[in-house]
Parts: structure tokens; sequence; C-alpha cells
């Protein structure tokens, strides 16, 4: 552990007031502090050199660490912290940043012990997309730990120590706990380091430990890390298969980036309402929060890896697909019509992706079933509905709870999905169903952003509402229209037909959107 060479109120660099010491690591102290000359407060970590820098040497650090700093700080606004000055110090790096309204998550572990899987396959997300977005311009972290990362009451997280990976001839300056095997053994730093740290950050979040502990001396740690096996993960429930995978001794064989972010979600999706228990005649948010995968059909991979560009994605069903589970058809509409999205996309939402506008089209008389298109065929489900599906679509997970379910239809892979969800709970007003129990559990997906107003329209002579949003990041980012109608007495179904955002509105998905519309039966009715 880096000692304390400096007191309190000591000047760093005859301007940085340190104030406090409020975080520690291997080799790092984080600093409260206040820069006299700006009058404004700050952070400064310490960082212990391993050796005397020559004046060149801590120029090349200095500038390497403000350097990449901006650079992450330009990519991701708001969850890089801004180094505002490096200075080196007698055989210290001092990094001063500007101050983060957050905790650090060595703090909060330290305080709280684990996290449930939901909170920490939120936190991982937030760091996903920040290593991503480094990865694609050829930056690795290097560092990434607990003490590197600031938890904010609202917002996502903020992460620290860009630029200091490769500052010197050490592999890793603080926290071996969380280095890599390739770290320990002193070999080329590289992105797959990065998921290792993220998969070690998330064990420690659900495990309430690091996977592997600090022996008090980093070459013993490093060496551990090296050469122990990973104790099995005990907490971490649906996250298990993503963290052993993250944490592969052999770079080469841990998951993908895009593998990670489908399991974050999908734990997103099946775990946010897993531990709660509907309230008596709960309205639409009560009667999901206990859905949970229970069964899917033998042979067939999860809808949830339906939704991928690219990649098997498990964005899909994110919680969305939870909540929506009551009240949502994937279709569009208007106050009496529906309709069906243009095969233009707009770019829209905080990081990309496409809106389409929808156009009306003529809603069939509801007794009189439409022709079917060619190669459709009608599925009827012993749940108690019809509708039909195009070739080569299937039923591909079915989840259950107490007065619910919901049916995700679609040929798996890279392909649009169909959700169809009844419940016997719902409220009277489909709108405030949407507006007030399903949307705010949307609003926690990442990359969440509703498209227009939520819509109040009638569905085969129901009273029926159509909520449409975007969900994900980048390739993973999905377009869903969801419509849920009222049978009467709590009765209701839902349908949502989800897309991946880049191609919502093509021919094809317009047709099988229309169709779903205007085939969707339900028994007795």
């Amino acid at each position: 552990m880096v000692k304390a060479h400096v007191s309190a109120h000591e000047l760093v660099a005859g301007r940085y007031r340190l104030l406090e010491v409020f975080a520690r690591e291997t080799n790092r102290l984080w600093w409260y502090a206040e820069d006299v000359a700006a009058e404004q407060p700050r952070l400064v970590a310490q960082t212990a050199l391993p050796e005397p820098a020559a004046d060149d040497t801590a120029r090349r650090i200095t500038a390497r660490v403000v350097r990449t700093s901006e650079t992450m700080r330009l990519l991701c606004p708001g969850q890089v912290a801004t180094v505002v000055d490096a200075v080196v110090e007698a055989g210290t790096l001092w990094t001063v940043t500007e101050w983060i309204d957050g905790t650090p998550l060595s703090e909060l572990l330290d305080r709280e012990g684990a996290f449930n899987v939901v909170r920490a396959a939120r936190i991982g997300l937030e760091l996903l997309d920040v290593l991503q977005a480094g990865h694609d311009e050829g930056i690795t972290h290097g560092e990434l730990s607990p003490g590197q990362v600031f938890v904010r009451d609202s917002g996502p997280v903020v992460v620290a120590g860009f630029g200091l990976a490769g500052a010197t001839l050490v592999p890793r300056l603080t926290a071996p706990s969380y280095a890599s095997p390739e770290q320990a053994r002193d070999e080329r730093v590289g992105p797959a380091a990065d998921l290792w740290a993220l998969g070690a950050l998330l064990y420690t979040m659900v495990e309430g430990r690091p996977p592997f502990r600090d022996r008090g001396r980093p070459d013993v740690t490093l060496k551990a890390v090296d050469r122990l096996p990973l104790r099995t993960p005990l907490r971490a429930g649906s996250l298990t298969q993503a963290v052993q995978g993250l944490l592969r001794k052999n770079s080469r064989e841990r998951l993908t980036r895009p593998v990670v972010r489908e399991a974050l979600i999908r734990t997103l999706d099946e775990e946010t309402y897993a531990d709660r228990q509907p309230a008596p005649r709960p309205r639409l948010r009560g009667a999901y929060r206990g859905v949970r995968l229970t069964g899917r059909e033998p042979g067939r991979e999860p809808s949830r890896r339906v939704l991928a560009a690219g990649t098997a994605l498990a964005v899909v069903t994110v919680a969305a697909a939870v909540l929506a589970a009551t009240h949502h058809l994937p279709g569009t509409g208007t106050a009496q019509a529906p309709v069906h999205a243009t095969a233009s996309a707009t770019s829209t939402g905080r990081r990309g992706g496409g809106t389409a506008t929808p156009s009306a089209s003529p809603t069939p008389s509801a007794s009189t079933p439409p022709a079917l298109p060619a190669g459709y065929h009608r599925y009827t489900a012993p749940e108690g509905f019809s509708v039909a599906l195009p070739a080569g679509w299937k039923r591909l997970t079915t989840q259950r709870v107490s007065g619910a379910y919901r049916i995700t239809f679609g040929r798996g892979g890279a392909s649009p999905t169909l959700a169809v969800t009844h419940s016997e709970h719902v409220g009277p007003d489909p709108v405030t169903v949407w507006r007030d129990d399903v949307e705010p559990g949307l609003e926690r997906l990442p990359g969440y952003q509703r498209v227009g107003q939520v819509r109040a329209t009638t569905y085969q002579g129901h009273k029926a509402a159509d909520l449409e949003w975007l969900a994900g990041t980048g390739d993973a980012r999905v377009h869903t229209f969801g419509r849920g109608f009222l049978l009467g007495g709590g009765d209701a179904f839902s349908l949502r037909f989800t897309t991946p955002a880049a191609v919502w509105g093509d021919a094809a998905d317009r047709l099988a959107l229309r169709t779903f519309l205007q085939t969707f039966r339900a028994s007795g009715d």
C-alpha cells in the first residue's frame, strides 16, 4: 500500500491542497483536494511509481495521462473523469481530476457488501459502454478496479484512470487483484485485459469479494491471479456464465463484448422483478415482478438471443419485455387504426439508433380473418390465442408467473421477434398502464428512448394503447412497438414486435407487423 508521504493540507505542484484520503488501493491513494489557484474542489490520485522518473519520462507519463483522458472524455461525455492536470514529484504521479459527484465503487462495496445481480449488471453495462468506446479507438484502460469507478445517485458511472496503463514499465501499478493473467505475466496488455477486469468487478459486486484476494505483496497477488483456479461464484445467479467466461485465463477464450452485453441485458430482463412479490390485484408492473424464464422449446435458442446486429444479443427482451409483457402488441397505432413503420429511419437517441414515422393502414374487420400472405401459417397456442407467423418462425421461449404468461416467437439468431403476453390483473386504462406501470422500468434500460407519445387506440373493438421505444446501444440497439388491449375484468393481452433499430421499417418486417395485427385472435374473443 502506498504511504501518504505528504500530509493533509500540503500543496502539490504548488496549487493543489490535499484535504483527506477517501479511497485506498495498492500503490494508490485518492484525496479530496482543493485547487487554490482556481478555487475549485478536485480529486487527486496519488500513484507511487516504481522508480524515480527522469524529466523526459515524467513528461511522457503526464502527457499520456492527460491526452488519453481527454480523448476518452470526448468519446464518452459525462462517463470519464476529466483530468485537469498530471504532475510527477518525488517518484509519485499526481493525477488531478475535476470533482466527481459520485462514490467510489470500492467504498460502496466496503459499506454495503455484495450487490444484487441487477445492480451489478447495470453497472457492468455502463462500464462496457465506456470500454467499448475506448477499444474502438485503440485505447485500453488496463487499470480498471473498484477505485477507478465512481457510482452516482443518478446518471451512469464515471470511470477514472485512463492513460495510467503503460505509464511505466510495471504492467499493473494498482489493484493487482483485478489484473489479468497476461498482466501478471508482464505480457502485452490489450482489450482482453479490460474484459477480465470487468469480469473481476462483476464477480466482486455479486460475491462481495474479489475473485483473487490481495495477498499483501503485489508480486504474490499477481502470481495467484496467474496460477490459482477461480473460486466458483456462489451468488452470481444469471451472471454466473458471463463472469466465468470473462475470467478465463487464456485471453483468446474470454467472452467477446457483444456476448457480454447480451448476458448483462438478459440479466436485467430476467432478474429485475424476480425476487419481488406481486401485490394483491396487481396492476401491470406488479403482475410481472416475478416473471422469469421457465423453459424453452427443446433444441431452440432463447429469444433473448434473437436480436443482435452481428451477434445474438439479448437486448431484444430487455427489461421492457418483462414489463411490457401485459400490455403491448408489436404493432403500431394511432387513435383508431393500427399503423406500420415506413421504410426510412432517422437517427435519434443518446447513442444513435433508428426511429420510423408511422403511416396509417386500414384495420380489417375482427370477424373476417384476412387472407394470409404467401409463406405465412397460423399458429394456435394451447394457452388460448392464435396468430399468423412467417415461414421459419417458431415458438422460442415461454415465461410464466401467477396470473400471467409471455410467449416469444421468432426464427432465432438475428431475426425480429414477436412477444405475446396475457395477464389477468391489469388496470382499466391502457394508457395509464403504459405510462405509469411499464415505462418507469423501461427507463432503466441502457439507451432507452420513447418514440412519440403513449397513444390511446382501439383494437378489435377493445380499449388499447401503443408505446414505441428504442433501447440498447450501438449495433445492439433495437426498436420495439408494443400494443396492449383490454378484454375486460382485468384480462388483457399485449403484443410486442422488436427488430434491430438499423433495419426497422424494411418491407418484410412491415408485412410481418401488419399481419400480426390483422391475424391475432384471443380464444373466445
